[in-house]
């Protein structure tokens, strides 16, 4: 493992940590694209159309966001539990900004990057430089962002008043080539909503950032072994910082788009969006032990979370807990294939290391 420290050594490790990290992306893929199929040709009509896969898309934008802010954490070996809580904590600011104050929505916008960022900075700093565990510091920022949610206002509270945001949250982008026909023969284009172009643009961001840029590489080789890692001359703190900050920014800036999709504030927004993110993250190939994920993976682990609610939904079962013994059963599948590349990585160190 020593012998990890020299440089010539780091590519032959980013390069096999790379290789788990696709594999399991690809299995995400596919197993989103078999289950898609199945949908089509056996429950019916409705998955035929594209705006159904549109339609996904634009419920689950937020989601997308707060799974890649999840994934980067994850993939330091970290974990942040607090998103749910910060993206209803935007919520409601911007609603009872929106609506109370009559304010105006770029303003808002800052407002909700504003308290990401505010979560972030001070998360991180408690978890990489105070060494206090992400779990606990996260697990008070989840709480004292619902705390401050119902603070900043009690009651649920709609925003319609205000007409440029009304007009943003009801902007819809067309997609060409891809509508349908009605029975009356009535050309519907397909539409999506103006979050599905900032969680995919994110996506595209934050999958350069961790392929090419240098701070990526490094999150990869912190979450993989921080001794190893400082060995390497990198900066293990400063690392682990950085990916708490993008989180927490990221965290904000799907509490917004989240705001633009439901167009209200409320204590109870989000409820359990920061389980679904770690879920979405696990399922997309992102290990729990860290130094493997992909960014392209969380995103159809977050579509093929959405696509079992769907199913589950489509087949009649519309009691709770099938959506959760059926996303239970998946997890668990996904987990069991992470143990078995795990298991297959130690074997291959300890090989390596009686070879050496």
């Amino acid at each position: 493992m020593l012998s990890m420290a020299k440089t010539d050594g780091a590519p032959k490790t980013a390069s096999r940590k790379m290789t788990d990290t696709n594999l399991l992306m690809t299995i995400t893929i596919v197993v989103f694209f078999v289950m898609y199929l199945c949908a089509i040709f056996f429950l019916g009509e409705g998955f035929r159309k594209p705006q159904t896969l549109f339609n996904i898309l634009s419920t689950n934008s937020y989601l997308i966001i707060l799974a890649c802010g999840m994934s980067l954490v994850m993939i330091t070996g970290g974990i942040d539990i607090s998103v749910g809580g910060v993206t209803a904590l935007v919520a409601m600011s911007c609603a009872v900004y929106l609506e109370e104050s009559q304010g105006n929505v770029w303003l808002a916008m800052l407002i909700a990057v504003g308290i990401g960022l505010a979560f972030g900075l001070v998360q991180g700093f408690l978890i990489a430089y105070l060494k206090i565990q992400p779990f606990i510091v996260t697990l008070a920022g989840m709480f004292f962002a619902r705390g401050m949610t119902t603070i900043v206002h009690t009651n649920p509270l709609n925003v319609s008043s205000n007409k440029d945001f009304v007009s943003l949250k009801d902007t819809r982008i067309p997609i060409p080539l891809l509508g349908t026909t009605n029975s009356k023969g009535k050309y519907i284009p397909a539409k999506i909503e103006i979050g599905v172009i900032v969680a995919l643009v994110i996506v595209i961001v934050l999958f350069c950032f961790l392929k090419w840029s240098k701070t990526g590489r490094n999150f990869y080789a912190v979450g993989g072994n921080k001794q190893s890692a400082l060995m390497l001359g990198i900066n293990v703190q400063r690392t682990t910082f950085i990916s708490y900050v993008i989180c927490g920014l990221l965290a904000g800036i799907g509490g917004f788009v989240y705001f633009m999709h439901v167009g209200s504030g409320s204590p109870s927004h989000a409820s359990g969006a920061e389980m679904n993110a770690i879920a979405s993250s696990i399922i997309g190939g992102t290990m729990l032990t860290g130094g493997v994920g992909n960014i392209v993976g969380t995103l159809f682990g977050v579509l093929s979370l959405a696509l079992i609610q769907n199913i589950v939904a489509s087949l009649g079962l519309d009691q709770p807990w099938w959506t959760g013994i059926t996303i239970a059963a998946m997890l668990c599948i996904f987990l069991v294939v992470q143990s078995i590349i795990i298991s297959r990585r130690k074997k291959a160190n300890l090989k390596k290391a009686k070879e050496g």
